[in-house]
Formats: structure tokens, C-alpha cells, sequence
């Protein structure tokens, strides 16, 4: 087979007067490292390994023009004064090391402004907001979650400044000061931010803006600003920095944000005002509602076509964001819709994707699942972390450290902990095998993925890597202290994962009654007719026989027209699995009630895909009862309190998606066996892949 290769994503690009060497570009992800305004090493290190990994052009995340005034959080580099030069300069000079190329993204945050609201200053605004966000996704966060989001305004309110025309012409003047410093210290670029409920962004919609003088009103009016700024920077900088301007092409989730015909309109002003490239994002109003719509989107290339539309009314280059991944980016650059492709997330996942791609290396690409643990740090002020790369915000973990001694490692368990594992051990010079009971790569995950579609790129990431590297992998196979020994191992890796008990309550082990476990033993086709009742566990054998059931995207399709299980399903717990699970059976026609005994669902998802999770489960019709009581299960229905009162549902099947608890039966035969060994992932501590993988590295890294 021929490698896939991205020529037109690889070719190089020019903004005004800047070239860069490929169309791929890293988007503002704030890090939340810098001291006081001050560019740290860590940021330092933390850009340079994405411009090392070949991305063409590295943008900042958020720099606050008048720091720290109008900033989002002390830990965001400042632009505001000249002692913030050098560190801007060794940022330059080691992102142009790294054969990359520089832009700073520089905003003003406006209503947004945290710092300004725990320093007891009012907000800068167009106008005080006439409106309130519907917070009520927050019942979904825990009480520590709440204090630290609350923490990063010390738990005060906002109060707001309408602009003056005093106002408005220092915003003005600060941009161009900020502007300076940026082209002073040889960075190459700065980018405007003229979106997600900044200053400049909320100017230009009439929703935020309802001023009466020549800054509000018809759209001409509201980009007047944003205009006045461009022509500032211009002005001050000339061709020393190309100019790029962040805009909406649409807002989403309230009334009177704004729309694709707007920002079309607001583009051309920017064009005429001197941009030399428009960024095209998207943004969700209500942060607690529609962050999953933007700026953070869930759907692959949610932005493409605005940009593609934006692009036919201007003649300067415009830059796609929004999950564009590799290949949609490559055929949109070559159908002409855009002209740079911004990889957030998938840079953060793997710094390395570009040069993979440039040497026909996109299988070995490590993928981004999508689960916003990374970007929930920013609504804490806090430095983001990856569920799939522990590198991420500690740079010095790579390349990795060889072995002093090679040594044979069994891997016991090809989940994600054990799979990642046995890739860290592997590429460290150690020799590898992975052992299994099941029939399949990927343990939980595999089932997860009928939930979690971007998951089952990461299990196709580990069997591409499982391949590469040549590791040895032995199925159908249970581990014992006996065929441990026989493999002659030095050192032995428990990456079993959890166990999932059936419930206690009366009724509990009825057989209409699953468990995580259960249900995955009737997909894998090794259940037995006590497990999962005759005819579903025949069905499973023969879905196993057939090789049919091996294929998550087949299962996730074909249950959409089949699921051999009753119209009603009661899931009980409302977890991670729970509630995904639920939205999944909803989807398929059944009558899902979801029980929850806490307030809280989701956990631990990541607060903006929690609420997400919530809000499309109970469009799709799951019936949620939290703070629950579980009475009985009974062959037709579950019974429950809620306070004082008593309810019931029918349930033809009752999933019963909690009390997954970890547990390493093996490791103790280990120990007593003397036989030297370490416990990852769920079987020692239940955290999903996050903690799977973070888990894995923290032992394979230095065994």
C-alpha cells in the first residue's frame, strides 16, 4: 500500500507577508503557565514541541493587551508593558529555532475579564447585558468543582462599565502599544480576537450591543471598532507582523448572535481595514449550555463551510477551525473552500502530527478523543492535561528515557492501560507481551466506543502501534500465575481493569438484570444464558462466530434497525457509562429511565461534555430521576424513592451502571507467588482512559 500523503495541508502558505512552511496551524489553547504576565519555560517548551512536530504556524493563547486589566487570569502572558518583551522574544526566537513561525494572539476579554471582577473593577462592555444565562447545567457540577470555578473571580459578581469615547480610543491605543511590543520582539504575527464574548467580539453582535452612537446599530457600526483597531495595528506596525482577525462565523444559542451573513459582511470591513487573513471560530453564547457547539465543538469540520462561504467574499487567505482533522483539511485546501487548517485539540493529543503526516505516517498519528478534559481546566484557571498524551504541560517526559536493562514485561489486559503500556515499554527497549482473556484488542474501551464513536480511533491508534512496534499479543488467553511463569517474565504489568458487580438490591440478580460487565460478555459473545438469559447470549455467540460483532462501527449501525432487548430499560446510575449508555438506547427507540442516586450525572466527564450529555439525553427522551432510592427490581420493573414519594418504571432489561470498583485479584497470587509486578488503569483506581493511560506512564517510564 501506498502511504497517504497530504500535499496540499503540506504545501507552504502565505498570510500578507509571512510564509509559513505548511498550511497547518496551532490555535490559541490558553495554558494558564505564565507568572504575573510573564512568559515562563514551560509555555516556552510547550509551544516549541508543537513547532518541533512541524506545525507551520504556532498561535499564542489569549495575551491580555492592557494586563492586567481586561484579562481572563494572571497566568496569561500580558502585552501591556515593555518588560513583557522578553520573554515574548525567547518564545520568538525558539518557535523560529523549531523552523515554525510565531503569531500572538492578543484580546481584550471584556465582560469575560476575571481578574477585573475579583480586583472589584467593573467590566469593560458595549453596554450592561439586558439578559442572564440559564446556569441550570451547573446542578451537574460538584461543590468542588463550583468552588474552584468560583475561585477564579474570588466568588464575585461581575459590574459593568458602558464604553465612553475615552473608553474606546484607549482600548484603542493599547492595542497598538501591544502591537509594538509584539513586532519588537520578532514574533511574526498577532492575531486579533474579534469572537467568543471578548471585547471586540461582542461589539459586533447585536445581541451584546445596544448602543445608540456610532458604535451601535447597523453592522457597519458594530465592527466599527474592530476596524479602528485593525487600522491602529496597521498603522503602528506596518508589514512588520501580518495581521490575522479571529471572527464568529456564526454565534450559537441565543437569539440575535450572530449570524453567517453578518460575519461575511464584518470580513470584508476587516479586509478594508487592513486584516491580512480572517480565522474563522464559531461561539456558543451560553458557556454552560452551548460550549459544545463552540468555541469547542464537538462535530468534525463545524466551522468548514462558514469559512468556505467567508472565503468567496474576501481575497485574503482564511484560516478553518473546529475538529479539522487531517483528512477533511486536506481536501478542503484542495477544493479551494479555505486556505489553513487550525488543529487545536489533535496538536495537544500528538505535537507530532504534522511530521507524521509529511513522511506517510498518519496511522501512528495519536488521536484526540474529544472528551474536553483539557479545556475544562480552563473554566479553573488551571493548566490543561490530555487523557491520551501525560506529556502535555511537562515537555522534559520526551523523547522518552531507554531502559538501562532491557527486561521481558508481561502486559496482563489489552485495554488502554495495558496497550499503553506495553507501546511505553516497548519503545523504551524493553521486550513485551500482552496477554488477554477476551477474543479482541481494547478490553472496556472496545465497548465504550458504541457509545463513544471517537474512542475507536484511539483503539485503531493502539492496534496500528501494537503492529509497529512488533509487540507480541496473546488472545484468548487467562492469566495465571502459571502461564506467567511459563512466558519467563521479568517483571509483570495488571492492567485487568474493573469489575462490575451485580446490584445489591432485592431483585438484584434477576435475569433481566446486566451489568457493564455482563453486557459486554453478551457483545463479545462469552456470556453464558445464566449472564444474559439464552437467547441474547446465542446471539452473541453467533455474532462472535461470524467475526460480524468485531466491528464497533457495524454494532453501532446495525443497532440502530435491531437491539434484542424490550421497548423499556430502566439504567440505573448515572455515571459516565450510565448516562452515555442511556443517550444510546434512546437513540434506538427505547423507553430509557435513567436512576441516579446523587445529584450529580456524568461524572467524571468533563464538565462542558457532562452538560452536553445531559441536555441531548433528555432531548432524545431519557427520563431522569436523580437523588434516588432503589426499593427492588422486580422480572418487569424497577421500584425507587425519591423523598417521600414511591415510583416505579417498567424495565424489560435493568442495566445497572454503577459501582464499578477496582480490584486486582492477580496482583495478590502475584505477590504471593514473590513474582514482581505493578497494577495500572481501573484495576487499581477507576478513572477511565485518562487515568489508564496517565497511569501506564507513570510505571512504564521508569521500569
Amino acid at each position: 500500500m501506498t502511504a497517504k500523503t497530504y500535499p496540499h495541508l503540506m504545501a507552504p502558505g502565505r498570510i500578507g507577508g509571512l510564509q509559513t512552511p505548511n498550511r497547518i496551524v496551532l490555535p490559541a489553547m490558553d495554558m494558564n503557565v505564565s507568572e504575573h504576565g510573564e512568559i515562563e519555560q514551560t509555555e516556552i517548551d510547550h509551544y516549541v514541541a508543537r513547532a518541533a512536530g512541524g506545525a507551520g504556524l504556532i498561535i499564542t493563547g489569549a495575551c491580555a493587551i492592557a494586563f492586567p486589566f481586561g484579562a481572563a487570569s494572571l497566568k496569561e502572558p500580558g502585552l501591556s508593558d515593555d518588560k513583557f518583551i522578553p520573554g515574548l522574544k525567547a518564545l520568538a526566537d525558539a518557535i523560529h529555532a523549531a523552523g515554525s513561525k510565531l503569531c500572538i494572539q492578543s484580546t481584550h476579554h471584556g465582560k469575560v475579564a476575571r481578574v477585573d471582577v475579583a480586583n472589584d473593577r467593573p467590566v469593560l462592555a458595549p453596554n450592561k447585558p439586558d439578559y442572564s444565562y440559564n446556569m441550570s447545567a451547573l446542578a451537574d457540577s460538584t461543590p468542588d468543582e463550583l468552588r474552584r470555578m468560583g475561585a477564579a473571580t474570588a466568588g464575585k459578581q461581575a459590574t459593568y462599565k458602558e464604553m465612553s469615547a475615552d473608553d474606546i480610543s484607549g482600548l484603542i491605543s493599547d492595542w497598538a502599544d501591544a502591537a509594538e511590543r509584539i513586532a519588537k520582539a520578532g514574533c511574526d504575527a498577532i492575531e486579533i480576537h474579534v469572537a467568543h464574548g471578548y471585547i471586540l467580539g461582542v461589539f459586533l453582535n447585536q445581541r451584546d450591543n445596544k448602543r445608540t452612537d456610532e458604535y451601535g446599530g447597523p453592522l457597519a457600526n458594530r465592527a466599527r471598532l474592530a476596524c479602528e483597531v485593525i487600522r491602529a495595528v496597521k498603522e503602528r506596525v506596518g508589514d512588520k507582523l501580518a495581521i490575522l482577525v479571529r471572527v464568529s462565523g456564526e454565534e450559537y444559542g441565543q437569539e440575535g448572535g450572530l449570524s453567517l451573513e453578518e460575519s461575511i459582511d464584518a470580513s470584508k470591513l476587516f479586509e478594508q481595514a487592513g486584516a491580512d487573513a480572517i480565522h474563522v471560530t464559531g461561539w456558543g453564547r451560553n458557556p454552560f449550555d452551548n460550549f459544545t457547539d463552540g468555541p469547542l465543538p464537538s462535530k468534525v469540520g463545524a466551522y468548514l463551510e462558514n469559512a468556505a462561504t467567508i472565503k468567496k467574499h474576501v481575497g485574503i487567505p482564511v484560516i478553518a477551525v473546529g475538529r479539522m482533522l487531517p483528512d477533511i483539511s486536506e481536501k478542503a485546501i484542495a477544493e479551494g473552500k479555505i486556505d489553513f487548517a487550525a488543529m487545536g485539540r489533535q496538536l495537544l493529543a500528538d505535537p507530532e502530527l504534522p511530521n507524521k503526516l509529511r513522511g506517510g505516517k498518519a496511522d501512528q498519528v495519536r488521536p484526540c478523543i474529544n472528551c474536553y478534559l483539557c479545556v475544562a481546566e480552563n473554566f479553573f484557571d488551571d493548566t490543561p492535561f490530555c487523557a491520551v498524551n501525560p506529556a502535555l504541560g511537562n515537555e522534559a517526559l520526551l523523547p522518552l528515557k531507554p531502559a538501562s536493562a532491557s527486561k521481558h514485561v508481561v502486559v496482563v489486559g489489552a485495554g488502554p492501560a495495558g496497550l499503553e503500556s506495553a507501546r511505553v515499554l516497548t519503545e523504551r527497549g524493553h521486550r513485551v507481551t500482552v496477554i488477554d482473556k477476551s477474543d479482541r484488542l481494547g478490553g472496556t474501551m472496545w465497548f465504550s466506543t458504541m457509545t463513544t464513536p471517537d474512542n475507536e480511533r484511539l483503539l485503531r491508534w493502539f492496534k496500528a502501534e501494537i503492529k509497529r512496534l512488533r509487540i507480541a499479543v496473546k488472545l484468548n488467553t487467562p492469566a495465571t500465575v502459571e502461564t506467567i511463569r511459563a512466558l519467563n517474565a521479568d517483571h509483570v504489568i495488571v492492567a485487568t481493569g474493573a469489575v462490575r458487580p451485580k446490584p445489591d438490591f432485592p431483585g438484584g440478580d434477576l435475569p433481566n438484570v446486566q451489568t457493564g460487565d455482563t453486557l459486554r460478555a453478551m457483545m463479545l459473545g462469552t456470556a453464558t444464558a445464566q449472564e444474559a438469559g439464552f437467547v441474547l447470549s446465542n446471539l452473541g455467540k453467533v455474532g462472535r462466530l461470524s467475526g460480524l460483532t468485531k466491528s464497533p462501527e457495524f454494532v453501532r449501525q446495525f443497532t440502530k434497525y435491531w437491539l434484542p432487548m424490550g421497548k423499556n430499560v430502566v439504567v440505573i446510575g448515572g455515571s459516565l457509562v450510565g448516562l452515555e449508555l442511556s443517550e444510546f438506547l434512546a437513540e434506538r427507540g427505547r423507553n430509557v429511565t435513567l436512576l441516579h442516586e446523587k445529584q450529580q450525572l456524568g461524572l467524571p466527564l468533563a464538565m462542558p461534555r457532562r452538560w452536553t450529555a445531559v441536555k441531548d439525553s433528555l432531548a432524545h427522551g431519557v427520563k431522569i430521576h436523580r437523588n434516588v432510592a432503589i426499593t427492588r427490581i422486580t422480572p418487569k420493573s424497577v421500584e425507587w424513592t425519591e423523598g417521600a414519594e414511591s415510583f416505579s418504571a417498567p424495565a424489560a432489561m435493568v442495566v445497572y451502571a454503577d459501582g464499578t470498583t477496582a480490584a486486582a485479584p492477580l496482583a495478590d497470587k502475584l505477590k504471593d507467588a514473590g513474582i514482581s509486578h505493578d497494577v495500572i488503569g481501573d484495576a487499581g483506581a477507576v478513572n477511565y482512559i485518562h487515568g489508564a493511560i496517565h497511569s501506564s506512564w507513570d510505571v512504564a517510564i521508569e521500569l
